[in-house]
């Protein structure tokens, strides 16, 4: 059975950017696959961070890469789930090992900051 992995983008700032070349990927079960992007940023230490979106939900938190080499991911992730971040070549790879079919997603490619703006609560008259 083939899946469907599908790479967004999301932009951190106006001057800050990621990059996806491949929009759609397919593999079969039980393979391995890297999903790429590659990001431009004014900062010396980025953070890049992965989403995975399935049909009918939110987005949700995977993991976290530093160029500094550390990283951080949620539980349900830690396993099959692994970035690899370049800073020599502003890129960062998502592995996914032993591909089900429920890994079928959206996945998301972000840089801190994901939030560029603040917003106010609304007042309670």
């Amino acid at each position: 059975m083939l899946i469907w992995l599908r790479n967004l983008l999301l932009f951190a700032a106006v001057l800050d950017s990621v990059n996806q070349s491949t929009r759609v990927q397919t593999a079969s079960e039980h393979e391995m696959v890297k999903l790429h992007c590659t990001y431009s940023t004014s900062d010396s230490y980025p953070y890049l961070y992965r989403y995975q979106h399935k049909t009918n939900g939110f987005p949700v938190y995977m993991l976290r890469k530093l160029s500094t080499g550390s990283s951080s991911s949620e539980k349900e992730f830690e396993e099959r789930f692994h970035a690899d971040l370049n800073k020599s070549s502003s890129s960062v790879s998502l592995s996914i090992q032993d591909l089900r079919v429920s890994d079928s997603a959206v996945y998301y490619c972000a840089l801190q900051p994901t939030v560029t703006e603040t917003h106010k609560h609304p007042d309670k008259n």
